[in-house]
């Protein structure tokens, strides 16, 4: 079997440097996104670094899962700052408020990835209950996929927790599970070209999704930082989110 911790005693990173490594990624791609071309040069390679920190956030969530004090509360947090990254996230993306009275009120259900992450935390909390038979659990989260539909990474991110969660301990299935699952995201470009598509080149950068796992290889096992260090993404997400918004649209 293989194993998800790194016992060598060569280079190895905690679960915190890992992080900080994916919050640095996203920060990148998300620059990209805000003020370059996806089809040039530069756009490409940002967009690359940036696909790391999806994988690597969700491989994480899979571990809170196993190591956190109380899953419900770990839940309970994940989906307090869904609803606070609601907003910038979908002013980033369109500039405008996901709220409007115009004409009626309407709600844009358009989401962030931390409303992903939440489902994929449920999705691992239903697999892992003894008081649910199997079949149930199936549909549930056949179910919980279908609601993702809406937030970043929609379905991905539930189906990678939850396969990183049920192979926890054993590395290579884990990324077995993990290529396997993102082989769509992966062939896009290909895809795209054979159904005719111009713009096809410009997803090229969802090849990055694949340098997620020579970094995970290097996980350690250890926490790393400090006790208030697990508020650094859920702080940090909403407020660049909100501030390259603000850059964008209104400079």
């Amino acid at each position: 079997m293989g194993n998800t911790i790194n016992k060598t005693n060569g280079f190895s990173m905690s679960a915190y440097t890992l992080k900080i490594i994916a919050i640095i990624a996203m920060l990148i791609d998300h620059i990209a996104w805000a003020f370059v071309p996806t089809g040039t040069i530069l756009g490409q390679i940002m967009h690359i670094i940036g696909r790391i920190t999806a994988p690597i956030m969700s491989y994480f969530i899979s571990e809170g899962f196993y190591y956190t004090r109380s899953v419900k509360k770990y839940a309970l947090r994940l989906g307090i700052f869904a609803i606070i990254s609601h907003i910038p996230y979908y002013y980033f993306m369109n500039g405008q408020l996901p709220i409007s009275f115009s004409n009626g009120f309407k709600f844009k259900i358009q989401t962030s990835v931390i409303y992903t992450l939440l489902l994929g935390l449920i999705s691992l909390i239903i697999w892992n209950s003894e008081r649910i038979n199997k079949k149930l659990k199936i549909l549930l989260i056949i179910l919980i996929c279908i609601i993702a539909i809406p937030g970043d990474w929609s379905f991905i991110t539930v189906l990678w927790i939850l396969f990183f969660g049920i192979n926890h301990n054993d590395f290579n299935n884990q990324m077995s599970s993990f290529i396997t699952i993102s082989i769509p995201i992966i062939m896009s470009p290909l895809l795209m070209l054979l159904n005719n598509y111009n713009y096809w080149y410009e997803q090229i950068f969802n090849i990055g999704i694949l340098l997620a796992v020579p970094l995970l290889k290097q996980y350690n096992g250890k926490p790393g930082g400090n006790k208030n260090s697990k508020w650094l993404f859920y702080i940090f997400y909403p407020l660049h989110l909100l501030v390259l918004g603000l850059i964008k649209y209104k400079l």
